[in-house]
């Protein structure tokens, strides 16, 4: 097995920083496509697992066993929209933790318009107590930096501040290690007004900032329209209508080097970890990240 060497180029010193600690996500099925996650990525690092509906908890648990295996920390969504009932919550947390030694989650409403059982989000997940009954202690929730018109079809992101608010107490109350991670913007400055925001409305969770890996312009526009990315959507479509550029994969150097800029200027800053989201691949993703690190 040959070990990537995980040289730096000649970044900015912040931008090595900021991405000290990234993770990335993965699913089955792409995970599928890779022999060896070892050559690719940092020992340690932390691999969200999603759990689109349909996927079988069997292949969500054999994914976390053999990232765990790999020495990698696998971090498993939980979907409250797809999950039936408390039993079956704790089913699969229990199955993750004594077949792939996981201890941390992102916990999440889900993507399905309509719930399969009685949870409809998060916080309900949250509040079960299966999660600490079971000595999960790291939960991470979901952040939508320009908005979530699923909850808030008005854009006015009220439902979402709310949530929030409640998680930030739910934490406060709780000993879990709480974070936020985000859905994929293509732009810093409305992520950092966002955070700014929070940090006003006395939200102390870190951000963890969700970044598409490097990928066509075409993926990366489909994925984002229907993911329901916002106003840093303008990103793309205003390089797509430069020819030179519109074959060229798009890459996150602008929007990470930006981010970590203005960590190294307000190290309080909420906004505190790269993820990322690799839709052109997990392997041009880890190609990407290697010589930055």
């Amino acid at each position: 097995m040959a070990i990537l060497n995980f040289k730096k180029q000649n970044d900015p010193a912040s931008l090595t920083d900021f991405l000290n600690g990234f993770s990335i996500e993965v699913m089955p099925r792409t995970a599928a496509k890779i022999d060896d996650f070892r050559p690719l990525l940092p020992a340690g690092t932390r691999v969200y697992i999603a759990h689109i509906d349909g996927t079988p908890i069997d292949d969500m648990v054999a994914t976390a066993k053999r990232l765990s295996d790999q020495g990698f920390a696998p971090m498993p969504h939980f979907p409250a929209r797809i999950i039936a009932d408390e039993a079956t919550l704790t089913t699969w947390a229990t199955r993750y933790r004594d077949e792939a030694g996981v201890c941390q989650a992102l916990v999440l409403a889900g993507g399905v318009a309509q719930p399969v059982g009685a949870y409809h989000s998060s916080m309900q997940l949250l509040d079960s107590g299966v999660f600490d009954r079971l000595g999960y202690r790291r939960l991470h929730v979901a952040g939508h930096p320009e908005g979530n018109k699923d909850i808030d079809p008005d854009g006015s992101s009220a439902q979402v501040d709310q949530a929030l608010m409640w998680k930030q107490s739910f934490a406060a109350r709780t000993d879990a290690d709480m974070a936020i991670v985000t859905q994929f913007a293509f732009a810093a400055q409305p992520i950092i007004d966002w955070a700014n925001r929070l940090a006003a409305m006395g939200v102390t969770l870190p951000i963890h900032v969700g970044v598409a890996g490097p990928a066509k312009l075409q993926t990366l526009i489909k994925f984002a329209m229907a993911c329901g990315v916002g106003p840093s959507l303008k990103v793309l479509q205003k390089r797509a209508r430069d020819l030179s550029k519109l074959l060229l994969p798009f890459e996150p150097t602008e929007v990470l080097t930006d981010l970590a800029a203005h960590k190294a200027a307000h190290p309080d800053s909420l906004i505190s970890a790269g993820h990322f989201f690799p839709l052109g691949g997990i392997q041009a993703n880890a190609d990407w990240i290697a010589p930055h690190i």
